[in-house]
Formats: C-alpha cells, sequence, structure tokens
C-alpha cells in the first residue's frame, strides 16, 4: 500500500479510554478525529453512547456525530462514505486524520476499504430478517451460500450478506483499501476494565442518563428504535416503558449487558493481527506517539 495517504486507527472496547487517548494524539500531530461509533452519530443521543463532549474534545475537530436524526436509516455505507469525505478533507488540509472508535465494522470498512454497493436496501425484506434469531439467519446465510466465512454470532454481518444475496449479489465484498493505517488498540484486562464500566456508568447515570432517554422518547423516538439501539438505550427503554420495574433491575442488566458488549468487542478486534495494543498501564500516550513518528516516516 505504499504510496496511500496515511491514516492512524485508534480501536477499543467500552470504557477503555480510547476517546481521550486519540484526543491527545490529535493535539500531539495537528489532527483531527473522525469517530467510528454506530450511535453517536444520531443527534442526542450524547450520555448513553459515550459522546465525546467539547471541553473532553480540548480543541480537536471532530466529524461524523450528530450527522442524522434519532429514527432516520443510517447504515455502514453511510458510515463509509461519510468517514472517506471526512478523511480525505483533513488530508487535504494537511492534517494527519485519526479514525477512533469501538464498532467494529465501521471501523474496518474504512480502514479496509470494503467495496460495498450503492443499492438501496429492501427495507421490506429487512423487516423479515429481523424475525429470525441469529441461528436461524446464519443457517439459511449457510443454505445460500455455503462457502461463506462469516462469525455465527455477528448478527448485522449475516443480514448485510443475506441482504446481498436478495438483491442478486452473490459475490462477498471486495475490498480495495484507500489509506495506509496504522491502528492501535486500548483497553484493559478484565477486572480493571469491569471496574471502568462500572465507575463510568454510574458518572453517567448521575449526570441524567435517564432523563436523557426519557427525553428523546419525549421528542419522538420510538421505543422500537431506542431497543434496537442496544444497551444504555434499550435497557432504560424497556425500564421507562415498565418492562423492567425498578431502577436498580436496569443498572444491574446493563452493567452486565456492558461488559458481555466489551468482550465481543474484544473478540472482533483480537482477530486483527495488525493491532499494536498499548499498555494502558504505562505511557500509552508516549507508546503510541513513538509507534506514529516511526510509520510517518517510513
Amino acid at each position: 500500500m505504499s504510496g496511500l495517504p496515511k491514516l492512524i486507527a485508534v480501536v477499543g472496547t467500552n470504557a477503555s479510554g480510547k476517546s481521550g487517548l486519540g484526543v491527545e494524539l490529535a493535539r500531539r500531530f495537528d489532527g483531527e478525529i473522525v469517530s467510528a461509533d454506530s450511535r453517536q452519530v444520531f443527534k442526542g443521543f450524547d450520555l448513553g453512547s459515550g459522546k465525546i463532549t467539547p471541553e473532553e474534545m480540548r480543541g480537536v475537530p471532530h466529524h461524523l456525530l450528530d450527522v442524522c436524526e434519532p429514527g432516520e436509516f443510517f447504515s455502514m455505507h453511510d458510515f463509509q462514505r461519510l468517514a472517506y469525505e471526512a478523511i480525505d478533507a483533513i488530508l487535504a488540509r494537511g492534517r494527519l486524520p485519526f479514525l477512533v472508535g469501538g464498532t467494529g465494522l465501521y471501523v474496518d470498512s474504512v480502514t479496509e476499504g470494503y467495496v460495498m454497493s450503492d443499492r438501496m436496501p429492501d427495507l421490506a425484506y429487512r423487516d423479515e430478517l429481523e424475525k429470525l434469531s441469529t441461528l436461524e439467519l446464519y443457517a439459511m446465510l449457510r443454505e445460500k451460500l455455503p462457502g461463506v466465512e462469516v462469525d455465527s454470532r455477528n448478527r448485522n454481518r449475516v443480514m448485510r450478506l443475506l441482504e446481498k444475496l436478495h438483491d442478486g449479489d452473490d459475490h462477498l465484498p471486495g475490498r480495495a483499501p484507500r489509506y495506509e493505517c496504522l491502528k492501535l488498540g486500548v483497553t484493559w484486562d478484565r477486572p480493571t476494565l469491569k471496574e471502568r464500566i462500572d465507575e463510568r456508568l454510574e458518572r453517567r447515570m448521575a449526570a441524567g442518563m435517564v432523563g436523557e432517554v426519557r427525553g428523546l422518547l419525549d421528542r419522538g423516538a420510538t421505543p422500537e428504535f431506542m431497543v434496537k439501539l442496544g444497551l444504555e438505550y434499550r435497557f432504560i427503554t424497556q425500564y421507562l416503558t415498565g418492562e423492567i420495574e425498578t431502577e436498580a433491575e436496569m443498572r444491574e442488566q446493563l452493567s452486565l449487558a456492558i461488559k458481555r458488549f466489551a468482550k465481543r468487542q474484544m473478540t472482533w478486534f483480537r482477530r486483527d493481527k495488525a493491532i499494536h495494543w498499548l499498555d494502558m498501564r504505562g505511557d500509552p500516550a508516549a507508546e503510541a506517539e513513538a509507534l506514529i513518528r516511526t510509520f510517518l516516516e517510513s
């Protein structure tokens, strides 16, 4: 990939500190940040998505936050298109782009250069697929495309492949990388990460996360949309609609769900051997800075 523009990706689990590290590195390298988070694209979804605040940005420009209204359809293809536009504009300004986030598919769509169709999805077919379990979807995919290699637990990926087949495209997506990428990973040992998740959850609850969800529902976001977003928005919505009886029960279920999600994030990222995992108990910013300087000079 010699000669391609250079991109730094900072990836990792929930509550790992990747957003703060991304800001610090962007400040050191005159960079700008493109967020890779499937929920932070929605306006008003702040506390629940862990969206970085203006104060936390410390003057570093951020892109792909608040780009669509609650309930609007937003796909990986939409993300890739907007991310390419933002990254190319950052490069044109002579600055260094940083892709920062924990949505693995969004990150890979840019770093690996997924080649995707511009065809509009068949939303009626998607609704039919949503009624099936992940195992049922995977069985359907294997029946239609026996040689497919995809994680049977990755519901979104399995559904997208089924949709492609439904549209008459029986080829797996190709790849055409547009950037040369240095991938930096951020996470902690499991006990520490669990503590960080609980501490972060308590801070956001104290800051008014339940009120945020109530306000979104009051302004027209449907419970179905909120539940589909998962984690904070799912469990708080279920609490507000009476499906979960008490706030204590909601907090307990949510904490466990975030930890399970962080484990799935790690499973996704660990498969990518190109990621350099930073030592978070050392000086991760200095370690990352050295890696970036070597990368930029190569």
